[in-house]
């Protein structure tokens, strides 16, 4: 599989030249590391090259690395029922710079390249409909960045007065938990049986 594998690599690379920045093997599954400006290329050699046949868009996901200049990864996965193997593309991109969108090459593009928008704020130039697709209208920034606080920056609640939703600031409302006595942060206030022990204390009958 392996072999196979490492030729397709090769049959691309030279068939693509330097939209192939590089490739590689890992756990059975070959990755290309594609250039952002030339992802159409790729993907339509792909597609209609009778030795790929990749005629199958699974997915395109987002990868966020907040650290790297370019802190996006943008990875497609590609399926060839004809010929039984699977492929991967990878490209970089930074906040402000788009991606080409494949919407021309993979009508299925449309909604995964909306959902990499509206989780990460990845732009596609290019695609038809660009706006979010999973969160509400109005959301404020981008769930899936590791820079994106888990408890969000609004709270949703449905007001009786007004008669619809409402958005609010996120509200943490500590003094309202109720902690046992197993809590960490509380801690026991008697001693628990088998403990008496180590507390130096005695068991009452």
């Amino acid at each position: 599989m392996d072999e196979k594998l490492q030729q397709l690599g090769e049959h691309a690379k030279a068939s693509l030249g330097d939209a192939v920045a590089g490739s590689r093997i890992t756990h059975g599954e070959l990755t290309l590391e594609v250039a952002r400006d030339k992802i159409v290329e790729v993907l339509t050699f792909l597609r209609d090259d009778a030795g790929c046949q990749f005629e199958v868009l699974i997915d395109i996901c987002g990868v966020d690395w907040p650290a790297r200049k370019e802190r996006f990864d943008v990875v497609y996965h590609l399926l060839s029922p004809r010929l039984n193997q699977r492929i991967r593309l990878k490209l970089t991109t930074d906040e402000q710079t788009p991606v080409p969108s494949t919407v021309g090459v993979f009508p299925a593009s449309n909604w995964f390249e909306r959902e990499a928008y509206d989780m990460y704020g990845i732009l596609f130039s290019g695609h038809p409909d660009l706006r979010r697709i999973l969160t509400d209208y109005g959301f404020q920034g981008y769930p899936l960045r590791k820079d994106f606080p888990l408890t969000g920056y609004v709270e949703v609640r449905y007001d009786d007065e007004q008669k619809r939703v409402v958005y609010e600031p996120v509200e943490l409302a500590q003094e309202f938990r109720s902690f046992d006595f197993e809590s960490p942060w509380e801690g026991t206030r008697h001693v628990l049986p088998g403990d008496e022990k180590a507390s130096g204390t005695t068991r009452k009958a």
